[in-house]
């Protein structure tokens, strides 16, 4: 009588198909690396839930029934089947998987919202970076990363611009500019100890300008620069940060080149939920009003 009411374990049928392989019990023993008397209880399992002898046990090892031959083929099948679904499965969650990482004062949650939305088994992941942290997505800490360009990084990346934004001119209180509606690019330059570079496509998202201004990496630092009226600034109109200081006050820039927000990934990458991300982003992030 057999145990039908219990589903047909995989590793009885991977037992038999090494067994039928050898056609020996000690080989297939050591193969699988079980012991002999264990292996062979496990194949006695398997003959008694198909309810018929499936080898003949012989002075010079194992022999396949017949039913043991109709049974081979099935059992290989059913083998094959069980590791293309699981591979299949693997691929499928590789598939549905991304780390976005984001840098300086952007906020992408609305990206992130939507993309989750849209995919809601997928595994999404974020990581705030230092605007210096540029390893982080050839080292594959993260599989797209959404910045302020140009970025410091290699050429072997795919980027897509995701928006557009305009830029304003950050001056400390009682400044001679503090007051004016706008400002041109043209007025500016002569505020630079280095020729305007307004006209320049990839012109920095940040810069400080003065005719003796020393140099400073941390952002603060740079704000404090301009608070203290040692040097002005021109920021992205979405970047908030320098109106959290009441010394501080912003006026928009005419004339200069956008700074542009973009998608930044390996090029090559084969992974769809970055081209996912990028078109989740370009329906959800737009520019800030100024």
């Amino acid at each position: 009588m057999n145990d039908l009411g219990q589903d047909l374990e995989l590793r009885l049928v991977r037992y038999f198909t090494v067994v039928a392989a050898h056609q020996h019990f000690g080989r297939a023993a050591a193969d699988l690396h079980v012991a002999q008397s264990a292996l062979s209880r496990q194949i006695q399992r398997l003959e008694k839930y198909l309810g018929t002898r499936l080898l003949d046990r012989t002075p010079q090892g194992a022999r396949l029934t017949s039913a043991g031959q109709t049974f081979l083929p099935r059992a290989e099948a059913l083998l094959r089947a069980a590791r293309q679904a699981q591979l299949a499965v693997r691929e499928q969650a590789q598939r549905d998987r991304i780390a976005i990482g984001y840098v300086e004062d952007l906020v992408i949650t609305s990206a992130v919202r939507e993309l989750r939305g849209r995919y809601p088994d997928a595994e999404i992941t974020t990581r705030h970076l230092s605007c210096r942290d540029v390893g982080a997505l050839s080292d594959k800490r993260v599989d797209a990363l959404i910045a302020r360009a140009p970025l410091p990084l290699a050429d072997d990346v795919s980027t897509t611009v995701l928006y557009e934004e305009p830029r304003v001119l950050v001056v400390p209180r009682g400044h001679p500019l503090a007051d004016r509606a706008s400002v041109t690019a043209e007025e500016l330059a002569g505020e630079e100890a280095m020729p305007c570079a307004f006209e320049t496509a990839d012109w920095t998202s940040y810069r400080v300008l003065g005719g003796d201004v020393p140099t400073v990496e941390n952002y603060e630092d740079k704000l404090e620069l301009v608070a203290s009226g040692r040097a002005i600034a021109v920021l992205p109109v979405g970047d908030r940060r320098s109106s959290l200081r009441p010394d501080l006050l912003t006026v928009p820039v005419e004339g200069a080149p956008p700074s542009r927000v973009v998608m930044v990934s390996r090029k090559g990458d084969l992974n769809p939920m970055i081209r996912n991300l990028g078109l989740a982003a370009k329906a959800v992030l737009t520019a800030p009003a100024s």
